[in-house]
């Protein structure tokens, strides 16, 4: 295998789990803000216990694949970083913003509900601001002017192909949040906000996928190419729908009569779903990086400071591996935190 291909696989791989941990973040920080509203359920309350210490490891994730994109693919980031300044710096910014409230959040409880609002708000435009990448890599809104990339931000912005890609990426985050979310609660014992986040799935999931097949058809035919990439690599999609099938199925299965759906069994078919799909849109979109000025072969860095960077990147994940275990174990398992008051 190219040593291009190994790293556009590794920078997809931290892509994607970066995307499913920003979702669920992002997401718990919107409900949070919405169900911290209600007195009488603890929904809220539960939704920003999981952020306390995770937003954190959100976040070191977005730095590896700032810093993986960069090491290995600087002229891509230098093409995306000219034509994406604004959307990218606005982005920063709000995660600058969201970060500080964060970390004030729980040292000061007089300014509670304006620190849920910030979090709440910037959840939902954050994620906006990020997945406007993906459609302008598929061509048709940046162009080369002497020698320049030049994004046709008013063009973006009267696409259909910008708002359903909006679409999806809105209702994916706040599904998969409300299906973590969900089993969460389940594993806090806590009922009343498991059928809150379990009633929020439901309705979510088919907007989800209703979003994921507009989205499809919108790329054309301004990116003909990945439409035709996508058929190409159905079977990745087809598989993707069988596992969505099974997760949604699993939220109105009663394993006893008095509670419905088993969680853990969703989340996890929702998830091995965003891999299949995962892997089919990335063979589809494979060899370009940014439709049809550069490739991946093109924007890949010399052979040397590959190989430094995966033994760099093999050295910290070796670290950080017993690191993030020990995380889901004091802050995801342990009932002593999960069930505080």
């Amino acid at each position: 295998m190219a040593e291009s291909t190994i790293a556009i696989l590794f920078v997809w791989l931290l892509l994607f789990v970066y995307s499913i941990l920003g979702s669920v973040d992002f997401g718990a920080g919107f409900w949070g803000m919405i169900f911290g509203r209600h007195s009488t359920t603890n929904a809220g309350a539960l939704a920003s216990r999981f952020l306390s210490p995770t937003w954190e490891v959100t976040n070191t994730f977005l730095v590896m694949v700032v810093v993986a994109l960069v090491g290995f693919f600087p002229t891509a980031v230098a093409m995306l970083g000219t034509a994406l300044i604004l959307p990218i710096s606005l982005a920063l910014f709000l995660l600058l913003i969201r970060s500080s409230f964060m970390v004030y959040a729980y040292s000061s409880k007089f300014y509670g509900k304006q620190l849920t609002l910030v979090s709440g708000i910037t959840g939902l435009l954050i994620p906006g601001l990020l997945i406007s990448v993906l459609p302008i890599s598929l061509g048709g809104f940046i162009d080369i002017v002497l020698g320049v990339p030049t994004l046709y931000f008013g063009k973006l912005l009267a696409s259909p192909t910008l708002w359903s890609h909006l679409g999806f990426g809105l209702s994916s985050e706040l599904f998969l949040a409300a299906l973590f979310l969900s089993d969460y609660s389940h594993e806090s014992s806590d009922d009343n906000a498991y059928m809150l986040y379990r009633r929020a799935a439901l309705w979510l999931g088919p907007f989800t996928l209703f979003f994921a097949i507009v989205t499809i058809y919108t790329m054309a035919p301004d990116a003909r190419w990945i439409v035709e990439g996508i058929e190409q690599n159905a079977i990745w999609f087809m598989l993707s729908i069988v596992s969505f099938t099974v997760g949604y199925n699993a939220l109105v299965w009663f394993p006893s009569r008095s509670f419905p759906g088993i969680p853990r069994v969703a989340f996890t078919a929702i998830i091995i779903q965003y891999v299949f799909a995962s892997i089919g849109y990335g063979f589809a979109h494979h060899p370009y990086i940014i439709y049809p000025y550069l490739t991946v072969e093109q924007g890949f860095t010399n052979s040397s400071t590959f190989r430094a960077l995966v033994v760099a990147y093999t050295a910290g994940l070796l670290i950080l591996g017993p690191a993030f275990y020990l995380f889901w174990k004091l802050f995801l398992k342990d009932k002593r935190y999960l069930r505080q008051e």
